[in-house]
């Protein structure tokens, strides 16, 4: 187990050192001069060549990319008396210094925490900046996480027990369109419907109403016809609910032509009447805390609603069909069918047996989720206007602000591989199979 172990530390190592490799020289390699963007077009010539010896950008690249190295990596070598070198053990930097043993009579290996530099427009560290945005994309992801987790199980345990009819079917249709739909595209539109448009009331067409209790009351007199000539397969229910949700959405596209085109107004009767509902009173931005008028910080639980709706549609759909699978595959196994056969309830079977055996892979997506989430909720955040990782990423691309960018970046890589391999050891330990794998 032990060696398990550091393998998955010894990887976690190598695959932040290509993080932090590529990220360097990817935003080092951009056009731009960071000294002329912090003091402005007018700076003298002297002004920027002080500005990028004290950022170390007056050094070659490889100079430049050991510095970086030195400076993120918690475990590192400084100078301790010639304040003119860059590797210069200062107190102004680095924070939490602790010298273990010296290299030389100038040099000692300290352990300190990693330094991401400033940024470039507010000279503020970058390590401060990140650290107070992640604790709100930590909660949107988590929101995200247990909003697809809980409604995922639940529709893929009822997929795998309706196998073969309209809720498995629909179950198949929302998967698919869920991890085809990219997160910046749903996102716009659950903003724009739930938090401007439906926001204060929501007007509901009453010519979809007449035509869904229309086609569930025909299809029920024509189930209840068909049951009693015994030609109805399965339960009536399972008839009666794709009529409902089929006319429906007749009524919906009737509707819908009529207000995109505005034809047959005066033709269709309903097609210009509306049920007006109380709307949803979300918001289209917002972050999860608020300042009033009289500047007093305000927990504002239903800002996280919109956002951890869009960033958990992807997981849901995923959980739903593996959720699903997985407990058709418990439910084939011979312990099942003997406790079938021993006349045990179904749904004991299904909740007390079947489904335990069936999780393992929903927990180990779910976890992994988790660690996507966080670094996938930068165009979430952004569309709706959530004070995270994210958003911050977004605003400093847009100002050219480096240090931001590549600590967000190394930031949430870091996030993403120490909990997948969390997660591959707490499952090596729980499973011997993977370790031997």
């Amino acid at each position: 187990m032990a060696q398990f172990i550091y393998k998955r530390l010894l990887y976690g190592i190598l695959v932040m050192w290509g993080v932090v490799t590529v990220v360097f020289f990817l935003f080092n390699v951009l056009p731009g001069d960071p000294a002329r963007m912090m003091l402005g077009q007018n700076a003298s010539k002297e002004q920027i060549d002080a500005i990028n010896k004290d950022i170390g950008r007056d050094k070659p690249l490889f100079i430049q990319y050991l510095l970086y190295l030195n400076d993120i990596s918690p475990l590192s070598i400084h100078e301790t008396k010639n304040t003119e070198s860059a590797f210069y053990l200062s107190k102004k930097k680095y924070k939490s210094v602790v010298k273990l043993f010296p290299v030389s009579s100038t040099k000692k290996f300290v352990l300190k925490m990693p330094y991401l530099r400033r940024s470039y427009i507010t000279r503020r560290p970058v390590s401060d900046i990140l650290a107070d945005t992640l604790p709100e994309t930590a909660v949107l992801a988590f929101a995200a996480v247990l909003f697809a987790s809980v409604i995922g199980v639940l529709l893929g345990i009822l997929a795998a027990i309706k196998k073969g009819t309209w809720l498995d079917s629909g179950s198949l249709l929302f998967a698919v369109l869920g991890m085809s739909g990219p997160s910046f595209y749903i996102g716009l539109i659950v903003a724009m419907t739930f938090g401007y448009l439906w926001s204060k009331e929501f007007p509901f067409p009453l010519i979809i109403l007449v035509f869904f209790f229309g086609g569930g009351i025909v299809g029920a007199i024509v189930g209840i016809i068909k049951r009693k000539n015994k030609t109805l397969h399965g339960k009536l229910s399972d008839y009666i609910i794709p009529k409902l949700l089929i006319s429906g959405l007749i009524g919906f596209g009737i509707w819908f032509a009529g207000y995109l085109f505005n034809l047959a107004w005066n033709v269709v009767p309903f097609i210009d009447k509306y049920i007006i509902f109380q709307g949803t009173g979300l918001n289209n931005e917002g972050s999860l805390f608020i300042i009033d008028d009289y500047g007093n910080e305000h927990l504002s639980l239903k800002n996280i609603i919109l956002p951890a709706l869009t960033l958990g549609i992807r997981p849901l759909a995923i959980i739903v069909q593996l959720t699903r699978s997985s407990l058709l595959d418990v439910l084939s196994q011979d312990y099942i069918r003997t406790a079938t056969a021993k006349g045990l309830n179904y749904y004991t079977i299904i909740f007390k047996h079947a489904l335990k055996n069936s999780l393992n892979p929903v927990v180990t997506a779910i976890s992994g989720w988790f660690a996507g989430l966080m670094a996938g909720a930068v165009f979430v955040e952004y569309i709706f206007g959530w004070r995270g990782i994210g958003s911050e990423i977004v605003n400093a691309l847009d100002k050219q602000d480096l240090p931001i960018i590549m600590g967000g970046v190394l930031v949430i890589g870091f996030i993403y591989v120490i909990i997948n391999i969390v997660v591959d050891i707490v499952y090596g330990i729980l499973d011997p199979r993977v370790r031997l794998q």
